[in-house]
């Protein structure tokens, strides 16, 4: 019976539902709904004369409106779907450059605490960047209150971030001798965070085009609006078309909402927003762990 349980409690949930910001929408449509009623009531019975339209061009009009809210919202989850394939292609990144360090970079423990701790900085200023944030205690944290003034203070701070760690490489390379191929590997996955973290500000700054979002809402509108006027002839109860009409308008308002949540996957009051903090902390208490393995003694067999 756990599926019959999740099914209502999904169903009549109010947290990470658009329900809340459609509500006042849909009860507008149903006012304005019961006005043209009341005119229409009004005009039949005083002056003879019948307002109601014919429903056929709604049912056409309907189709096309459900077909452009559900390619929008599509667009939406595209854009979603892309920004976590993106953060995923970072966690793996993370560790993979971190592993390679550790593996094939010096034998220095101040050298591996810093590159990994610069490594799980990367994640952290990441997240603070797309959600447009300057101070990030985690960074804190991790590199001292100077260097985070310094990661704040700049211009981009995930690339001061790459930045650091490119010179941690090139140190392990001059100072410390590292193998020249395994520099290159793990420059190669330093260079590949700041791919895939171009790939999310690509998305949250090319959001859908204005001119798609303002025509949809004009349609809907228009068509919601005027819908009472096609039930007036086919209900036979007046007053039952301010409740079609709400009916009818939760499901088209909830869609374009759904829509309009989906496209900045980053932002922490869009609902369904991607799990940043999770995800950047994950990455952090991996790295750590590596390098916890890495400065471990070795386990002693006994024979």
């Amino acid at each position: 019976m756990k599926w019959f349980a999740n099914f209502w409690r999904q169903a009549l949930a109010l947290r990470n539902s658009v329900l809340l910001h459609i509500t006042l929408h849909v009860i507008g449509f149903g006012v304005i709904a019961a006005m043209v009623c009341a005119a229409a009531w009004y005009a039949e019975h005083q002056f003879n004369t019948y307002l109601g339209l014919d429903v056929a061009p709604y049912e056409i009009a309907g189709g096309i409106l459900g077909l452009l809210l559900v390619l929008r919202t599509n667009a939406g989850y595209d854009r979603w779907w892309e920004a976590r394939k993106l953060w995923g292609g970072m966690v793996n990144q993370s560790r993979n450059l971190v592993i390679t360090a550790l593996a094939y970079g010096p034998n220095d423990t101040h050298w591996r605490q810093q590159f990994v701790q610069w490594a799980a900085a990367f994640a952290h200023t990441a997240r603070a960047s797309l959600r447009g944030q300057r101070n990030c205690p985690e960074v804190a944290v991790l590199v001292g209150q100077e260097a985070a003034a310094q990661i704040s203070a700049a211009d981009h701070a995930p690339s001061f971030v790459a930045l650091t760690l490119a010179k941690l490489l090139r140190d392990a390379t001059e100072k410390f001798h590292m193998d020249h191929f395994a520099f290159l590997q793990a420059d190669r996955e330093r260079a590949l965070l700041i791919d895939h973290l171009g790939g999310c500000e690509r998305i949250l700054k090319s959001p859908l085009p204005l001119v798609y979002s303002i025509e949809i809402h004009r349609f809907l509108m228009l068509f919601l609006v005027t819908l009472p006027f096609g039930l007036l002839h086919k209900v036979s109860a007046i007053w039952l078309i301010p409740l079609i009409t709400i009916l009818v308008a939760f499901p088209l308002m909830a869609l374009d909402q759904m829509g309009i949540e989906l496209q900045n996957p980053f932002a922490t009051e869009n609902l369904g927003h991607l799990p940043l903090d999770e995800i950047t902390a994950t990455i952090e208490r991996n790295l750590r762990g590596d390098l916890a393995i890495t400065l471990s003694p070795p386990a002693v067999h006994e024979q």
